[in-house]
């Protein structure tokens, strides 16, 4: 069962425990990350050396029941910039493109926290004392 299987399948309280099936998967790496590497293969001992370096991080989503085990969300907020870029074609200064990212930030944010977008800009406002 692959590290993604087991996180659908995790309930609350299997985070606080040693769940057999987690403890597998990183078995499994763990024994593949000892393997020996052909020296001609120089990308595949470089990956082996980051994944030896970051293997605490890597199933950290197996850990902690807010962490995605993928970064679709991250894909998802960055694509927006990306079509701004595309249909403008550019920034038109600095200043520019730091509003856009700060304006994007509170409204992406207000969308996931369910709030009025209106709303929590105008609170942002307030609070900032720009209104």
């Amino acid at each position: 069962m692959g590290a993604i299987a087991v996180k659908k399948q995790m309930n609350p309280e299997d985070y606080l425990n040693h769940q057999p099936p987690r403890i597998l998967i990183e078995t499994d790496v763990d024994e593949l990350l000892l393997e020996h590497t052909d020296v001609k293969h120089k990308e595949v001992t470089s990956f082996k050396k980051r994944l030896n370096k970051y293997q605490n991080h890597i199933f950290a989503f197996l850990y902690h029941a807010d962490v995605p085990p993928d970064n679709n969300g991250l894909e998802r907020a960055v694509r927006n910039i990306k079509v701004k870029q595309k249909t403008s074609g550019q920034f038109k200064s600095a200043n520019g493109a730091d509003g856009f990212a700060i304006l994007r930030f509170f409204t992406d944010t207000a969308i996931k926290s369910g709030q009025n977008v209106l709303n929590a800009l105008f609170c942002v406002a307030l609070l900032n004392g720009t209104y």
